[in-house]
């Protein structure tokens, strides 16, 4: 976990545009990384040891966050690379392959610098970062969901089926549909994962889709891994 930002006053002179730019940047990038990496798949004792675990609570950031504009700024250039779309909220996800069709919760930063999941009780809700980019728009969007509840699997459960060409689309709340093909489908340690690489932001218009996966760790309560699917729009 990169360390936080410095406080713009603690940068000596008034910073220039170019400068004041990156530095919100960094600034939402550290926010992105509250996602990181206990979030979606459970955390809690499971009532049946060969079942799956419970849905976590809310996940301790390692330090406050600063609150973050409602449309990000973004070091990239002022011309987008490749397609994209104005801002719009995202309504409903769509994966035909994994058979998922789920509506959208925003998930946002509490007072207690924590990022609140989706709710644990619904095993057909995603999530996505409000304070970020929404999906189709430049940039990079991030939409969450959990792979399993305590009783059943849960939106997620098949995400790792996702292969490399495949296409998924975002409703979006003015109407359109963001398509989207899949362009790598990873897991990573949770204590190694690439937040910059995962996390960073994009002059193009990408989607991360983010769940657990890997063994379970009972002792930890919590799953190994987080499983990532890269895609861009088309």
């Amino acid at each position: 976990m990169a360390a936080p930002p410095p406080a713009l006053s603690d940068l000596g002179p008034a910073p220039s545009k170019r400068r004041l730019r990156a530095v919100v940047t960094v600034v939402w990038s550290v926010a992105a990384l509250v996602l990181t990496v206990n979030l979606f798949g459970g955390s809690g004792e499971s009532p049946d040891d060969a079942g799956p675990p419970h849905a976590p609570p809310a996940v301790a950031a390692p330090s406050a966050v600063p609150d973050l504009p409602d449309t990000p700024v973004s070091t990239a250039p002022d011309r987008s690379d490749g397609p994209h779309l104005p801002r719009s909220r995202p309504v409903r996800l769509l994966i035909p392959k994994i058979s998922v069709d789920a509506p959208f919760t925003g998930l946002a930063i509490n007072d207690l610098g924590q990022l609140e999941p989706p709710p644990p009780n619904d095993i057909n809700l995603v999530g996505w970062y409000a304070k970020g980019h929404t999906p189709g728009e430049a940039g990079t969007a991030i939409i969450a969901g959990h792979v399993d509840t305590a009783t059943s699997p849960a939106v997620f459960a098949g995400l790792g089926e996702l292969k490399k060409g495949d296409r998924f689309q975002v409703v979006r709340a003015d109407g359109s549909r963001a398509t989207f093909a899949v362009d790598a489908t990873e897991s990573f340690e949770k204590d190694d994962f690439p937040s910059e690489r995962v996390y960073g932001d994009t002059p193009r218009a990408q989607v991360r889709l983010i769940t657990c996966s890997g063994s379970y760790d009972r002792q930890a309560r919590d799953y190994t891994e987080n499983l990532v699917v890269f895609a861009h729009l088309v």
